[in-house]
This record gives C-alpha cells, sequence and structure tokens, in this order.
C-alpha cells in the first residue's frame, strides 16, 4: 500500500486550525470546524480514557488548556466530555464526535499518544470508531509499537511515523535507553512499514526521513511549521508540512 495522494495535497492544520486570540483553542470543535471552512486537512491527537474511550487531546492531564485537573487516562469518557476549554463554552471531543463533525470533509490525520508501555486500547478503540467511518483518514503514533499495532489492526489504514533526529530532551526522559535508542533512525521501519512519515521540521535535512521518501516512496509530513524559516525549510524537504499559527495563502 501506498500512501494517499491526498495526504500531501493540501496543508494539514496543526490541532486544527485554531487561534487562541479569537478564542479557538487547539484540538476543540471549533478548530476543527475552522479548518474545514479553510480546506485544511485536520491533525488531531487522542488519548485513552479510564473506560477505553479515544478522547481528542494533545496533553495527558488537564490544566494546560482546560478547567479542572488529573490524568485522562484516570477519568471516564463521560467526565472528559463535561470538560470545557478555558475561557469558552466548547468542550472534549472523542474521536467520534470528532468524525461526525467533519463527516469526510477534509481529511484526518490522527496521532496515537502513547505512554511507551505495551497498552494497544487506544489503537483498538480507533479501529473500532474508524470501522463506521468513510472519511480519508490517516494514522501516526511516535511510538513504533502503536504504529505496529495499527498495521496488525487496520492493516488497510494508510499509517506514519512521527519522528525526529534525537531524543534527548527532557520531554523523553521517561523512555529507557533501548526505547530511545529504538525510535532512532526510523531503524523500526521493517517492521512497523509506515506509509509515510511526519519528521521535526527544525531537524530537516535528516538521513532517515531522506532515505523514506527517496528511496521508499514514503510522502514526507514537516512538523509543526510556524515561521517563515520553516516554510521554506519544508518546501526545500518535505512534500507538506503541518502548519499553525498562521493561515497558508493568506
Amino acid at each position: 500500500m501506498r500512501a494517499p495522494d491526498w495526504l500531501t495535497k493540501r496543508p494539514v492544520a496543526h490541532r486544527g486550525l485554531h487561534d487562541a486570540a479569537r478564542g479557538v483553542i487547539e484540538n476543540m470543535p471549533a478548530a476543527a470546524t475552522a479548518a474545514v471552512a479553510g480546506n485544511f486537512a485536520i491533525e488531531c491527537d487522542i488519548q485513552l480514557t479510564a473506560d477505553g474511550e479515544a478522547m481528542v487531546h494533545h496533553d495527558d492531564a488537564l490544566g494546560r488548556l482546560t478547567e479542572g485537573a488529573g490524568l485522562l487516562a484516570t477519568k471516564t469518557a463521560a467526565e472528559l466530555k463535561a470538560v470545557r476549554f478555558k475561557d469558552t463554552s466548547e468542550r472534549m471531543m472523542t474521536l467520534g464526535d470528532l468524525c461526525a463533525l467533519v463527516a469526510g470533509r477534509v481529511p484526518l490525520v490522527v496521532e496515537v499518544k502513547s505512554h511507551f508501555d505495551g497498552d494497544r486500547k487506544l489503537v483498538a478503540r480507533m479501529a473500532e470508531v474508524l470501522s463506521s467511518y468513510s472519511g480519508p483518514v490517516v494514522g501516526m503514533s511516535f511510538d513504533p509499537d502503536q504504529v505496529l499495532a495499527l498495521r496488525e489492526t487496520m492493516p488497510n489504514l494508510p499509517r506514519g511515523i512521527t519522528a525526529q533526529r534525537t531524543y534527548d530532551d527532557s520531554s523523553w526522559t521517561k523512555l529507557t535507553p533501548a526505547q530511545r535508542d529504538g525510535m532512532l533512525y526510523l531503524r523500526h521501519g521493517f517492521r512497523t512499514e509506515p506509509h509515510f512519515v511526519a519528521f521535526w521540521v527544525n531537524q530537516l535535512p535528516a538521513p532517515a526521513p531522506w532515505i523514506a521518501r527517496n528511496v521508499f516512496g514514503c510522502p514526507l509530513l514537516a512538523w509543526t511549521v510556524r515561521t517563515a524559516e520553516q516554510r521554506e525549510r519544508a518546501a526545500r524537504f518535505a512534500d507538506q508540512m503541518i502548519f499553525e499559527g498562521f493561515v497558508p495563502g493568506t
């Protein structure tokens, strides 16, 4: 299987077309609605709840963008759907809610968030939701095990790996050295068989995504593009950008 042509035809709005100055917060319904209106694909994140639901949210805890506190994994879907985004009337969505809202009008790029603990329940729930969704969608994750789960659970769903050149910053200290080593250079590729690569724009160009793109034919998305310099870098070294903070074409 090859990645679908639509994956690179239009810029991908990072967590929807959000703009905090206008009260539109990442991953909330208004951000998805704005992306649809602008005809942009939507990148979103999903997190697992205590009762096995897939919620559309980047952080694994409440509080940065929402009211309340606590880990999403300790709360039920009903509890989280009652959570409001700060200074708005909007509430957190499930993946099913997002699919119903978008209704196939633009592609979805769904990132499976992971605790790198081998738990595959989130991918299992994602498969259940997408089994009745006919719109264009792909899945991806930083965690090679979750990409492998996508391959095994939804072999007909295009899948990608989210990656960067190094994993030595503070956000990766929770991983073991073996886990970090296994993510380097896309060396898991023959096991996970990704159809595309999403790579940190600040670390492009890099040998591994160049090989994936030019030798194995995997389209390359550059994340997250915010500045003019990053936009130029993405145009030079990638097939499309995952962007935020501006509206392409305006």
